[in-house]
């Protein structure tokens, strides 16, 4: 039987999507805030240098909360499907495996 009643193949193209996002986005904001910083330096005011040391600072940060943030969220209900007896949390867990493990 389908762990996601018929929903698999929707399922599977929201894991697509959250796994490109996951590595797309972060390096995209490490890229433009490296760029924005070697425009910076090539300018050499050190106020524009310091905006732009701020801008990178913040947009790793960034990067690092996109970059985690769908793994703490599948850890927090795998945890709640684990310890419930509830049939649809199991559900939810197999269904997104079965994605997973495509």
């Amino acid at each position: 039987m389908d762990a996601c009643g018929g929903l698999l193949p929707i399922v599977k193209v929201i894991v697509s999507i959250m796994k490109v996002v996951t590595i797309a986005i972060p390096i995209a904001l490490i890229v433009f805030g490296t760029i924005d910083l070697g425009k910076a330096v090539i300018a050499s005011e050190e106020k524009e240098v310091k905006a732009a040391q701020k801008r990178l600072i913040q947009r790793f940060i960034y990067a690092a909360l996109v970059f985690f943030v769908p793994t703490l969220v599948y850890f927090a209900m795998n945890m709640v499907a684990s310890g419930a007896e509830d049939t649809d949390t199991t559900n939810w867990r197999a269904c997104w495996n079965a994605a997973n493990n495509r």
